[in-house]
């Protein structure tokens, strides 16, 4: 008879184990499967050079940041000035696009065509990097989201540690502040650097 009153008890118990264990978790720290591994291959058209597809394959031999945006993402609009700011220290970023016109709820994407989609898109980044600078050393743009499924982005901003042979060595989720970088990111960097 006591059996029957000790084992929700137990399971109870457990249940709030898990709780207090889970609400005290840090929920941008979400550990990626990626770490560890070469990125993900893609083929995507280059900002600059739209005729131009490029793969992670041109930016190997020196570390750099993958860093996921887009020009409706209120966080990144945080995070620009920080970019700059690590451009001038050196620290070489590649801009990823992501969804620039599918991810803005504002748009109805359906009512593009592709043409007027990419077309619509170009200006938009092009207009941002003019108003905020540009912190890229090479700019990609994944209009349909299908590339950043593969390095399993969900949001934006997201940033990848990739090291010199391309391997993704950290994922930061969310905008990179001065804090961030000073506390928590710049440590990373550096023995990327190293590593190369």
């Amino acid at each position: 008879m006591r059996w029957k009153y000790v084992v929700p008890l137990v399971v109870f118990l457990g249940l709030v184990v898990l709780f207090a264990v889970g609400f005290r978790l840090n929920p941008r720290e979400i550990p990626s499967p990626l770490i560890g591994k070469t990125a993900p291959h893609f083929t995507l058209p280059r900002f600059a050079e739209p005729a131009v597809t490029v793969t992670p394959a041109a930016w190997a031999g020196k570390p750099y940041l993958l860093n996921v945006w887009a020009t409706w993402c209120v966080s990144c609009r945080q995070e620009h000035p920080m970019l700059m700011r690590l451009k001038q220290e050196g620290v070489r970023i590649i801009g990823f696009n992501y969804k620039e016109i599918r991810g803005d709820a504002g748009l109805d994407a359906r009512k593009l065509s592709p043409e007027a989609e990419a077309q619509l898109a170009w200006q938009r980044i092009g207009a941002w990097l003019k108003t905020g600078g540009d912190p890229y050393a090479d700019l990609v743009v994944d209009l349909t989201g299908r590339a950043a499924i593969d390095y399993g982005v969900y949001g934006t901003p997201e940033t990848f540690f990739i090291d010199a042979k391309g391997v993704i060595r950290y994922k930061h989720i969310g905008p990179i502040t001065p804090e961030v970088w000073q506390n928590q990111l710049r440590a990373k960097w550096l023995a990327l650097q190293e590593g190369s």
